[in-house]
């Protein structure tokens, strides 16, 4: 089994528990912009504790995953993570946060046909945002490089006024205006 296979999997089973969900971070660059390799899926969830426990269990001993830490994470609006056990590939399952921009960046998601079937992905925009933000919280200039090449990418289809709102929101703005100069 490949590591591909470990997220298709964690991906049906969340279908399966009706658990909405979006891929982000760098398999959603990868869709956009240049692929790179990574280690790790990150997945926004939106889930009750009914469908969360739901999907932990059916999750079986194909992955290990600690349902204190899933309650935890779903109380905080914070993250828990699931590893495959026969791959070691882990997955970030983030709970979606209550604040606008995370609101709006779900209602975005679109559909992509990846690993056999329709997978819900953040948008090319949102994609830019979430590593830019990643990029100001963590100084990480890889995350700064995946929105970069997203933006040169996608260049003709990006709606420049959406980045630029929410830019302003999220306090990133000198960031977006260093890509779009870049980009350019």
């Amino acid at each position: 089994m490949t590591p591909e296979d470990a997220l298709k999997l964690l991906l049906s089973k969340l279908d399966e528990c009706g658990i909405p969900y979006m891929i982000t971070g760098s398999f959603a660059s990868n869709i956009h912009g240049l692929p790179r390799a990574t280690q790790d899926a990150d997945v926004i969830i939106e889930a009750e504790e009914r469908t969360l426990e739901r999907f932990l269990e059916s999750l079986g001993q194909a992955f290990y995953r600690s349902k204190e830490a899933a309650m935890d994470a779903l109380a905080r609006e914070q993250m828990f993570n699931v590893v495959h056990l026969e791959t070691g590939f882990k997955v970030d399952l983030i709970i979606r946060k209550s604040r606008p921009f995370s609101r709006m960046e779900f209602s975005r998601r679109q559909p992509a046909f990846y690993l056999g079937a329709n997978r819900w992905f953040a948008t090319a925009e949102d994609t830019i945002l979430a590593k830019l933000e990643w990029s100001k919280a963590s100084g990480s200039e890889r995350q700064f490089n995946d929105a970069l090449n997203v933006a040169k990418l996608q260049r003709d289809n990006l709606d420049r006024p959406y980045l630029e709102k929410w830019a302003k929101e999220l306090s990133i703005m000198d960031l977006l205006e260093i890509l779009f100069k870049e980009m350019d």
